[in-house]
């Protein structure tokens, strides 16, 4: 990939107005215009971003010179600013689960809000811990994903239908944890033996529940909590200090931390650890959100099993994707979600992930995700996919998967780059501030102009 400073003034869109003669008639009753990405009647989206000052920067516009997997040249448009607040706790409290190597909430609303109306589709591929569907959902779009780890529905529909606090009390109120199932013992690195039993009385409360067809939405709340308080660094969970919550250490790892910190597992209120993370997940969620949330969720559509070959997702439905893919072999799932999947009685190791080493395999893979992709979206539907910096810098994903869309048959119309750090032209692009991992949001945006 080449870099180079282009004038803003010249970007090669055209705005169309909705009248045109090129206008599409689109399921649910809607119309859009195949051509630039739209966010108003009479302005396009790379018209927004090179006008964008909203933190007090100047938008970056350069070109990026990509090329075809056959090595033909694609110059892609380019923007560079920041789009969206660093700022931590600036999205909807519902949000507030963790999970490890997800994107902040206002990734997916920057582009839900300009490319897609109420009552559109909007789909994740990857959805991890559900950002993109939960965020679809508060702003009245149909939400939809897909993950092949099972944690990803577990952690993702609880919020599109929540519960509130006293139903949440009552039924905590009539829990018996007394009534363990396993327990192994090496969970005793983390947990005080009272509190084990407790969560070993709640995952068979769980399983019981779903084998017998009783789990509802209240139950699916207290699980999708229960996973989100295993293991933390304060008291605010289940365990002793370990590792924030994204993440769980080998019972042996915890043991060194134990013994290097001179600390035992201490006895925690497990109902209240639930309804303190309860009441903080509710706190933004009023009469509106709940209407609001009420008038898509039956309608969404969740998924767990392959990205590439999604059967239930009908053709031609999705109006706007956004998403992050696994990054090569950075993040190691099962690893991280070894503790939940023993609370939801799964084995991760089972859990296939895409664990690419080399990029080639990892294009591969993108290849035919982005076919599927193609195969759901609408006619002038939009792909936001991000990708990132790994390995030091040395790849930057965007390479990688511009001839990957378009092997699928979709356009790149053009890349943003969110980036925090305004001290050097360089630090947009890793090269003077990086160290390790990812330290811009880099989308690549596709559009289906053309049936696939």
């Amino acid at each position: 990939m080449f870099l180079v400073p282009r004038c803003c003034s010249s970007v090669p869109f055209i705005v169309k107005r909705i009248q045109d003669s090129n206008t599409l008639e689109l399921p649910l009753g809607l119309t859009q215009t195949v051509g630039a990405p739209r966010v108003g009647r009479d302005r396009t989206l790379p018209d927004e971003l090179q006008a964008f000052c909203e933190f007090g920067e100047p938008t970056r516009c350069l070109t990026t010179q990509g090329r075809t997997f056959e090595g033909d040249p694609l110059d892609v448009p380019t923007f560079v600013n920041e789009f969206w607040t660093a700022q931590q706790r600036q999205a909807s409290s519902l949000h507030e689960v963790s999970y490890r190597a997800c994107f902040k909430p206002q990734l997916p609303r920057f582009f839900i809000q300009r490319l897609t109306l109420p009552g559109d589709l909007v789909y994740d591929p990857f959805m991890g811990r559900g950002t993109t569907p939960v965020e679809a959902a508060l702003l009245g779009r149909v939400p939809g994903g897909c993950d092949i780890n099972p944690l990803s529905v577990v952690l993702t529909r609880p919020r599109l239908n929540p519960p509130t606090i006293e139903e949440i009390r009552r039924r905590l109120d009539t829990l018996d944890l007394e009534k363990p199932g396993d327990e192994p013992e090496e969970l005793l690195a983390f947990y005080h033996p009272t509190v084990l039993r407790g969560i070993s009385s709640l995952k068979r409360y769980f399983r019981d529940r779903e084998s017998s067809g009783m789990l509802d939405a209240v139950d699916e709340w207290i699980r999708m909590v229960s996973l989100n308080r295993l293991t933390g660094h304060s008291s605010g969970f289940f365990s002793v200090y370990t590792l924030p919550p994204n993440q769980a250490v080998s019972a042996k790892s915890q043991v060194k931390i134990n013994q290097r910190r001179n600390q035992v597992p201490p006895i925690r209120d497990i109902r209240q650890v639930l309804l303190k993370k309860s009441r903080q997940l509710l706190g933004d969620v009023d009469g509106g959100v709940r209407s609001m949330l009420a008038g898509v969720a039956s309608k969404a559509c969740l998924f767990t099993g392959l990205s590439h070959n999604v059967p239930g997702m009908p053709s031609g439905s999705v109006s706007l994707v956004v998403t992050s893919p696994p990054f090569l072999d950075i993040v190691q799932y099962d690893t991280d979600n070894w503790l939940r999947c023993w609370f939801l009685g799964l084995d991760s190791k089972k859990v296939q992930i895409t664990m690419a080493r080399k990029v080639e395999d990892w294009q591969q893979a993108m290849t035919s995700v982005f076919l599927e992709l193609g195969r759901m979206l609408r006619l002038g539907g939009h792909v936001a996919f991000e990708v990132g910096e790994v390995r030091h810098g040395l790849i930057k994903l965007e390479d990688a998967v511009i001839p990957c869309g378009v092997k699928a048959g979709l356009d790149p119309v053009l890349i943003l780059i969110n980036d925090q750090e305004f001290t050097k032209t360089a630090n947009c692009w890793g090269v003077d501030n990086m160290s390790k991992g990812t330290n811009t949001n880099r989308i690549v945006l596709f559009q289906k102009k053309q049936q696939c």
